[in-house]
């Protein structure tokens, strides 16, 4: 057998004319042919030569204390292989790096075949995650950073595994597939821990002020895939809500259309079959979903002039009045009409204002509201006389043009009754008998008292 570490014949790989040493592309990998060697040997020939070959590299690896092996020793160790499979499997890792013999005669991993094995264990080992190239590459990641040799590539790796994610994520929203949606979710949440070991590395490499601009710029772009991804557990809520939108429930029974279909996502070919079995035609199958009244009404359509007239009339209906406006609700009326009947007696030559307390309250708070709104519309309603705002006729207008003025104070006085705690200070008097607002004293710490008004 030929040495696996010879040169390699690249001018049948390469187009005319073009030398090895030209391409930087191969640069690396050329540097690196002994150790591409030792994984050539580990995985080259039949599957069952590869399991025995890393089976006997990975035994021979796990001996910490005595890292050293007779030939007696890996005879035993291995009892249950073909001694001579197991002299094939040896010899062919002795002769291309992956084991040594010392002038002792014992067997021992070389530093090619060590670092083989731990890079393949530590493959094995993410094996069992929903994702592992995301975990290998975010141990990689973090492992080349306490040692401060990150490279580019590694950084690029991750990105281009991340926007894989994000791709994958999207395409299950974009199916409306229930289950595609929730193993995505599922798929997610399995790596979200991964995602944050990937920023903790990328938040302690960008603290570095000295870091090079080409790992910046590769670690600012897997920041933005990682927010991507973040923001794709919303997403995912969203498309499950709408399909919730859409789930039908059969009858009475507490059964769902998606548990019919995880259902038949549990059978296999052969009982979807027989499910099927007589339940699809080759072609459509016209049946009469009909009664004898609607057959009966159809014939009068088909047979009747008349009936064909009326179903042809497209005249529109004779018009029709609008019908006109209601008018206010009288009990409103009545209490403003009240209300108004209060005041006037305020207008009275030799009344005394009175406060706002004692005119709102009473009633309750939706009529107390109601008589402060009235107030409010009445000090706003300038001159009454003069008839030159608000309505002319009606309750309305008879209240707005009461001779009273309203003065409203920053104060606030306690009431305490009517459903109302505090109310804001003020004075209702005969127009021209109000003192100026800087004369009255502040009410807020008063109590106001009163009798209670309906």
């Amino acid at each position: 057998m030929s040495d696996v570490r010879a040169d390699i014949p690249f001018h049948d790989f390469l187009a005319p004319g073009v030398a090895a040493d030209d391409v930087p592309e191969l640069a690396p990998l050329l540097h690196a042919r002994p150790l591409l060697a030792a994984f050539s040997t580990l995985f080259h020939g039949s599957e069952a030569e590869v399991l025995m070959r890393l089976m006997v590299l990975r035994e021979i690896g796990r001996e910490n204390e005595s890292p050293r092996w007779g030939p007696e020793q890996l005879r035993q160790r291995f009892a249950f292989l073909d001694p001579v499979k197991l002299e094939t499997a040896l010899r062919r890792l002795r002769g291309n790096g992956l084991l040594e013999i010392g002038e002792d005669n014992l067997y021992a991993l070389s530093d090619i075949g060590r670092n083989a094995v731990a890079a393949i264990g530590m493959l094995v080992s993410f094996s069992a995650e929903d994702d592992l190239e995301l975990g290998f590459l975010t141990a990689q990641l973090a492992g080349l950073q306490a040692v401060g040799s990150i490279t580019p590539e590694a950084l690029g790796h991750l990105l281009g595994k991340l926007n894989d994610l994000a791709w994958h994520f999207e395409d299950a929203i974009a199916s409306g597939s229930e289950f595609r949606i929730a193993d995505a979710r599922r798929k997610l949440s399995a790596n979200m821990r991964w995602i944050e070991k990937g920023t903790a590395v990328l938040r302690e490499l960008l603290a570095d002020p000295e870091v090079p601009f080409d790992l910046a710029r590769v670690a600012q772009r897997i920041g933005l895939a990682q927010s991507r991804l973040a923001r794709v557990d919303a997403a995912f809520q969203r498309a499950v809500n709408k399909i919730e939108a859409q789930r039908v429930t059969l009858g009475g029974s507490g059964i769902s259309s998606s548990d019919v279909a995880r259902w038949l996502r549990s059978l296999d070919a052969r009982k979807l079959a027989v499910l099927i079995d007589g339940a699809l035609a080759p072609a459509p199958e016209l049946t009469l979903l009909a009664g004898g009244h609607e057959i009966l009404d159809r014939a009068e359509l088909t047979l009747s002039e008349e009936a064909r007239q009326i179903e042809a009339d497209t005249a529109l209906p004779p018009p029709e009045d609008a019908p006109a406006n209601r008018a206010p609700e009288a009990e409103d009326l009545r209490l403003l009409q009240h209300f108004s009947q209060r005041l006037a007696k305020l207008a009275e030559p030799g009344a005394e204002p009175a406060s706002l307390a004692r005119l709102v309250a009473g009633g309750g708070f939706p009529a107390s509201s109601y008589r402060l709104s009235l107030l409010a519309l009445l000090a706003d309603g300038g001159d009454g006389e003069s008839g030159s705002a608000g309505p002319t006729d009606g309750p309305i207008g008879d209240f707005m043009r009461l001779p009273l003025d309203v003065l409203f104070e920053a104060g606030m006085v306690k009431v305490g009754e009517n459903e109302i705690a505090r109310m804001s200070a003020g004075l209702v008097g005969a127009r021209g008998s109000l003192p100026a607002p800087e004369a009255i004293p502040v009410l807020a710490d008063l109590d106001e008292p009163h009798a209670p008004q309906a």
